[in-house]
């Protein structure tokens, strides 16, 4: 190959790689930014375990963390149970839709997503009602200022853990 074969080459791969987009769709290996799952079990406010292409994953929600309930070696923390009960209504045993982060899993194996029930979000409710304070963990931070904003709402409402919590 001559060196302007080779520059064409390279020109049209990059051509490609742009048009394509592949980082848009989570690219590669990693499959689609979005899937539809089936919640087979809440495993307490902020994690979910679904069956995703035939496969049961553990989801813990971008965005939120909930007070703990499940954790070993940690005590059942205020208004733990309020928001495990209110995810357990939500989304237990139904199909949701969920939007992967930049970053696809967390240090455990997680899958970390944006959960969607219809049209509900997820994650924004249990912000909004006063169940997670918000957790902005870059590079997954696409709804961090939306998030806070809830987060400040359901406090100076009094909402939640925020009514009876200690900081």
């Amino acid at each position: 190959m001559n060196r302007q074969s080779i520059g064409s080459a390279v020109l049209l791969a990059a051509v490609a790689l742009v048009l394509l987009r592949p980082w848009e769709r989570g690219g590669g290996t990693e499959g689609p930014r979005a899937a539809h799952a089936d919640v087979t079990r809440v495993v307490d406010g902020d994690t979910i375990e679904v069956r995703l292409d035939g496969r049961l994953e553990d989801v813990r929600y971008i965005g939120v963390d909930t007070p703990e309930t499940v954790k070993p070696g940690t005590p059942v923390q205020c208004f733990g149970p309020r928001a495990s009960s209110f995810d357990h209504r939500l989304v237990e045993h139904r199909r949701v839709r969920l939007v992967f982060g930049v970053e696809r899993r967390d240090v455990y194996g997680r899958l970390l997503a944006y959960v969607y029930l219809g049209d509900r979000f997820v994650n924004a409710e249990l912000v909004r009602r006063g169940l997670a304070r918000t957790l902005t963990i870059p590079p997954n931070d696409r709804f961090s200022t939306y998030l806070k904003r809830l987060e400040i709402a359901a406090a100076r409402a009094g909402r939640g853990l925020w009514s009876t919590c200690e900081p």
